[in-house]
C-alpha cells in the first residue's frame, strides 16, 4: 500500500492504483458555469455568422463539406475526418478553455473530431433547414452545441413554430428554470405541434406558473442531507456528488430546478470539491458515489477524470455512477477519448436518463454502444410524465428499444413535486398500470422499478401492482400478469 495525501487526509491508505491521480491544477480557475455558461469553459461571444439563420433561409440545402468515408449506417449519414472550426488554449493542468471562435478555416486537429459520428435524418433536415452554413465538424463538435444551444424566443422560433402561449411563457421566465436546448436535440422534438410528449418536456407554456401548496422547491429535502454543500448522504454506504450546476438541456420537471442553471449558493469549484472528497475519505462506510449535478458529462475530460481519479484512490469506494442525460441530448459528446478515459476507473456505471422512444434515434445509439463497448453497464432513468409517456404502449416500445442500444431499463419515478409540476405529475396509480402492462407482457429485462422518492429525505420506495393476495391457510394465493388466481404451498411452520 502507498501511502498518499488526499487534500488535507496526510497518511491515509490509498489503494495502488495505475490510473494518474490528476493535479490540482486541472481545476485551478476552473468554476462551474455563470449564468447557465458550460463549466469548465470561458464564456462565449459568437461572431455574427454563427447566429441561427433567419426563417427566411429554411429551404436552403446545405452541402457536406467534411471528409465523410462514403458509407452510411443506421439510417443516418456517418460523417467522418471532420475538424472544427475555432480554437482552443490549455491551462495549466491541460484541460482545453475555448477562447473567442475564429471563422473558417481554422481548425482544431482532434480526435474526437476525427472520429466517425452519425448524423441522423432528423439532425440533417434541421441542418439543412436552420443551419445551411454548418459544416460536419462544427455540428458533431460538443462544444459547438453547447454555445449554440436554443435559448430565447429568437432562437427558439428558428426551429420551432412556438405558439403564443409558448413565446409569451418564455419572455417571462425572468429568474425561473432556464431554456436551453441543443440543436442536436431541437430536430428531435416536433416544431409543429406543441403538445408533442419530447417538446412539452423542453418548451415552457404558463402552467409552469401554476403553483401548489403540496409543491417545494427541495422535495426530496437534498439540502437537509447534505453534510458539506454539494454533497448529500442520505443512505447509509452511499453519496450523491453534485458537481456542477450546468446542463446541456434544461427539463421542465427537473427535480434540482432550484440547482441547474443558476449561480449563488450552488456554485461548484475545486475548493467545494476537495471539501466532498475528504469527507468520503473520512466516511469508510461509503462504498457507492454517484456523481450528478447539472450534468457531469458537460464537464472536460480532464476535470472528470480529476475526479474520478481522487474518488477511485479511496480504498473503500468501490462503486462510482454519473447520472447523465448527455448521451441522449448530446451524443456528440461521446467521443471515444472520453470512454477511453472512463473505463480507466471501473467498476464504472452510468444512468442515461431517458423519456420517450423518440429519442432513440442513430446518434443515440452510437453513443450508447460506445459507453457499453467500453465496458459501463447502463441503466435507464426515466420520469413519467402525463401526455409524454404515461401509457403502457409508449413505455414498452421506450424500454423494449433501449434493451437494443445495450442499455437496462432501471427506474421509472414517480415526478416530484417541484414548484409548477403539476401538469406533468400522473395518479400513482398510471405507473402501476404500466408496471403491470409490462410484467409477463415483455421480457423481465424491459421492466424497470416503479418507484416515488419519499417527499421530505424518505429516498426511494418502490411500488408494484398487487400481485400477492394473501394467505389461506397454508397456501399463499398470488394473481400472474394474466389476472388468474394461483395457489403456492407454504406451510406456516410452528
Amino acid at each position: 500500500m502507498k501511502r498518499t495525501a488526499v487534500g488535507p487526509n496526510i497518511g491515509l491508505h490509498l489503494k495502488k492504483t495505475p490510473q494518474r491521480v490528476l493535479s490540482l491544477n486541472v481545476l485551478n480557475g476552473i468554476e462551474d458555469g455563470s449564468d447557465d455558461e458550460p463549466p469548465g469553459q470561458k464564456p462565449l461571444s459568437l461572431p455574427a455568422q454563427s447566429k441561427l439563420p433567419s426563417p427566411s433561409r429554411a429551404s436552403s440545402r446545405t452541402t457536406l463539406t467534411g471528409r465523410s468515408n462514403g458509407h452510411a449506417a443506421h439510417n443516418g449519414s456517418v460523417i467522418g475526418n471532420g475538424h472544427a472550426n475555432g480554437h482552443s488554449t490549455e491551462n495549466e493542468g491541460g484541460v482545453a478553455l475555448l477562447d473567442e471562435p475564429i471563422p473558417p478555416p481554422a481548425v482544431r486537429h482532434d480526435d474526437d473530431l476525427a472520429s466517425d459520428f452519425i448524423v441522423g435524418p432528423r439532425s440533417q433536415a434541421l441542418r439543412e433547414r436552420a443551419f445551411p452554413d454548418v459544416t460536419d465538424a462544427q455540428w458533431n463538435d460538443w462544444k459547438w452545441q453547447l454555445r449554440m444551444r436554443v435559448k430565447d424566443v429568437d432562437s427558439l422560433s428558428r426551429v420551432l413554430n412556438l405558439s403564443p402561449d409558448e413565446i409569451s411563457t418564455v419572455n417571462q421566465l425572468g429568474g425561473q428554470l432556464p431554456v436551453g436546448i441543443t440543436p442536436y436535440y431541437a430536430a428531435q422534438l416536433d416544431a409543429d405541434d406543441p403538445l408533442n410528449g419530447l417538446r412539452k418536456t423542453m418548451v415552457p407554456t404558463s402552467k409552469e406558473f401554476i403553483h401548489t401548496a403540496v409543491e417545494a422547491e427541495d422535495p426530496l429535502g437534498e439540502d437537509h442531507d447534505s453534510p458539506v454543500p454539494g454533497l448529500v448522504h442520505r443512505y447509509p454506504d452511499r453519496v450523491l456528488f453534485l458537481v456542477t450546476s450546468f446542463c446541456a438541456v434544461y427539463c421542465r420537471y427537473c427535480t434540482r430546478s432550484r440547482l441547474v442553471g443558476k449561480t449563488g449558493e450552488y456554485h461548484f469549484n475545486q475548493k467545494q470539491f476537495q471539501a466532498a472528497i475528504d469527507y468520503i475519505a473520512a466516511h469508510p462506510e461509503i462504498r457507492d458515489v454517484l456523481i450528478s449535478g447539472g450534468d457531469p458529462l458537460t464537464m472536460n475530460d480532464d476535470k472528470i477524470e480529476w475526479l474520478l481519479s481522487r474518488l477511485r484512490a479511496i480504498p473503500h469506494v468501490e462503486f462510482i455512477r454519473i447520472g447523465s442525460k448527455v448521451p441522449v441530448v448530446l451524443p456528440q459528446r461521446i467521443t471515444p477519448n472520453l470512454c477511453n478515459m472512463l473505463k480507466k476507473y471501473h467498476p464504472f456505471w452510468m444512468s442515461v436518463h431517458f423519456m420517450h422512444p423518440d429519442e432513440l434515434t442513430p446518434e443515440v445509439k452510437q453513443s450508447c454502444e460506445r459507453l457499453a463497448d467500453a465496458g459501463i453497464p447502463l441503466g435507464s432513468q426515466t420520469v413519467l410524465n402525463a401526455g409524454v409517456n404515461d401509457d403502457v404502449e409508449t413505455m414498452k416500445r421506450l424500454m423494449t428499444g433501449l434493451l437494443k442500444i445495450r442499455v437496462r431499463p432501471y427506474y421509472i419515478y414517480q415526478c416530484d413535486p417541484i414548484p409548477g409540476s403539476g401538469h406533468f405529475r400522473t395518479p400513482v396509480e398510471t405507473g402501476l398500470k404500466i408496471i403491470e402492462g409490462l410484467r409477463g407482457h415483455t421480457t423481465g429485462y424491459a421492466v424497470p422499478q416503479f418507484v416515488i422518492d419519499g417527499p421530505g429525505g424518505g429516498g426511494k420506495i418502490p411500488l408494484l401492482p398487487d400481485y400477492y393476495l394473501g394467505r389461506d391457510g397454508d397456501d399463499v394465493l398470488l394473481r400472474n400478469f394474466e389476472g388468474k388466481i394461483f395457489r403456492y404451498p407454504d406451510p406456516v411452520r410452528a
